[in-house]
């Protein structure tokens, strides 16, 4: 996150932390948690999400897999989570005065924050303090780095999605025929997009790729004309683009492609923005073709088809996607580690994370376990593709449940 949109934010206030709360109810007044686990009482977990600023869109995505959770948790012979929610306003020094206020109003876990530089602050929070922290989405590498003790991230790295997105993109190269020699790399500035721009050089070598980057452009994801960066792209010649984006900015794009009139052979956005269901609706079929190599959901999974039916009864037109399945995900590690543990003391938590061992879960790969670290470093990466309003996955193999179109179809040829 840049320094003008953290700064941009005001004080924060009891009154406006108190309209960021949501459900609990849980404001001034909150006795200190309880160490033992009462017969039936639920672990009070604090979610900080986005939920205004430049990520409210994504913030208020994620915040529906708050939202279906109770249903589903309860149907696995889950304890009940008693969820206090807290708006990031997409500012990092707000996030940090959320976190603290959530501990001090009760909160026995934390789950968020979506962005990396977000997710930092609220860690190094947790961690002071001694309460567990699951992070639901946030890629920095570092942040799992620091030798903390209570911070799990239920989440792929940089160059977890670098190298997820590049096996993946061999794998679609082969089953084309149709391997582009040429790419241009665009992306934010930001701590997720650095972090990204830096691992490509570290993680792009070492997979043999058939293809070069000619030149890597890097934008502000609170800028409003995109046209430059473009223009900068087309005149690369490049045969793909490679993006790291926002929502806003994805959108921006793509308007900028189609009024300069460049349709290169594929899209492959290694990020959000590209696959959200604004992006879809805002754009129709313009927005047919990329192809995000993301952290996503094996559709064939039984759990994943639990969450699908959950969402579609309680936001009709809403796709399942990364947003809902990792913050519900952190929700399932935070009542299944309570539930083992018996305990909302913040070590016994600590520890029955630790030893997590999820087999039926939802996101791509085997299932949910942390290492030393803390991270789960046994997640894998989908390719999913944009297609008539819905994001069918194309690979890996053994998660997919359509082909790859190739190569997309020039935006002057669409209806």
């Amino acid at each position: 996150m840049n320094r003008k949109s953290q700064s941009r934010t005001g004080q924060v206030t009891r009154r406006s932390f108190g309209a960021g709360l949501g459900a609990a109810g849980l404001l001034a007044g909150t006795a200190p948690f309880n160490v033992l686990r009462a017969q039936g009482a639920p672990l009070k977990v604090g979610v900080l999400l986005p939920r205004s600023g430049l990520q409210a869109g994504i913030g208020q995505d994620c915040q529906r897999g708050v939202d279906i959770a109770a249903g589903i948790l309860k149907d696995m012979g889950m304890p009940s989570l008693q969820i206090m929610n807290a708006d990031t306003e997409t500012n990092v020094d707000v996030a940090r005065a959320r976190a603290e206020k959530l501990i001090a109003d009760g909160a026995q876990l934390l789950v968020g924050a979506f962005d990396s530089g977000q997710s930092t602050a609220i860690a190094q929070v947790a961690e002071q303090k001694g309460i567990p922290y699951v992070i639901n989405i946030a890629a920095a590498p570092q942040i799992t780095e620091q030798g903390y003790k209570f911070v799990f991230r239920n989440f792929h790295t940089a160059p977890m999605i670098l190298g997820g997105a590049f096996a993946c993109q061999k794998d679609l190269f082969a089953e084309t025929g149709a391997a582009p020699k040429s790419a241009v790399f665009l992306h934010v500035n930001d701590t997720f997009g650095t972090a990204m721009q830096k691992g490509i050089g570290a993680v792009m070598p070492k997979f043999n790729m058939p293809y070069t980057i000619k030149e890597t452009i890097s934008y502000d994801p609170a800028a409003r004309d995109l046209s430059v960066e473009i223009a900068k792209a087309k005149a690369t010649g490049a045969e793909i683009l490679m993006v790291v984006s926002r929502l806003n900015d994805a959108i921006l794009l793509t308007r900028e492609m189609v009024k300069q009139r460049w349709s290169p052979k594929a899209i492959f956005s290694m990020g959000p923005g590209w696959y959200e269901d604004q992006y879809l609706k805002t754009l129709g079929k313009l927005g047919d073709g990329p192809i995000s190599f993301v952290p996503w959901y094996d559709p064939n999974k039984p759990l994943s088809k639990k969450l699908e039916a959950a969402l579609a009864k309680s936001f009709p037109g809403v796709n399942l996607n990364t947003n809902h399945v990792y913050t519900f995900e952190a929700l399932l590690i935070a009542a299944d580690a309570y539930k083992r543990a018996g305990s909302a003391d913040p070590k016994k938590l600590a520890d029955a994370i630790r030893t997590t061992n999820i087999k039926d879960n939802a996101s791509t790969g085997p299932g949910i376990q942390f290492n030393a670290k803390g991270q789960n470093d046994k997640l894998k990466i989908s390719a999913i593709q944009n297609r008539g309003g819905k994001l069918p996955t194309v690979a890996p193999k053994d998660a997919a449940n359509a082909k790859v179109e190739w190569p997309m179809k020039p935006y002057d040829k669409r209806a």
